[in-house]
């Protein structure tokens, strides 16, 4: 099973410059997501992932933490160091921090 973190830590890892994927339907995504995180969602298996450097985690997020830990369970089975954020976007944004609009991955 793969690691799970509170917003707290996954925005530590965020402000460091960490991997993230976003595994909501597009539409959510355009709708807001967390600057940088690269779509990938679960109705679409065949999604590339994004290059995720040796030895670092990829951060996954979803709307509430939900499908974000079935997917991180899904790519730690695969041996990546993958990490499911609780309370995902929804609480994100719930809680100030910044969200971007659009279908391409947002920069701060």
């Amino acid at each position: 099973m793969a690691r799970e973190v509170d917003l707290d830590a996954f925005a530590e890892a965020w402000s460091a410059g960490a991997v993230v994927l976003d595994v909501r339907e597009p539409e959510e995504y355009r709708a807001a997501h967390v600057p940088g995180a690269h779509l990938a969602p679960l109705s679409a298996p065949t999604v590339a992932l994004p290059p995720v450097p040796e030895g670092q985690a990829v951060y996954v997020i979803c709307a509430s933490g939900n499908r974000s830990q079935w997917a991180a369970d899904r790519l730690a089975a695969a041996g990546m160091d993958a990490v499911s954020v609780a309370g995902g976007t929804r609480g994100w944004a719930g809680t100030g921090r910044p969200v971007v609009t659009g279908s391409a991955p947002g920069a701060v």
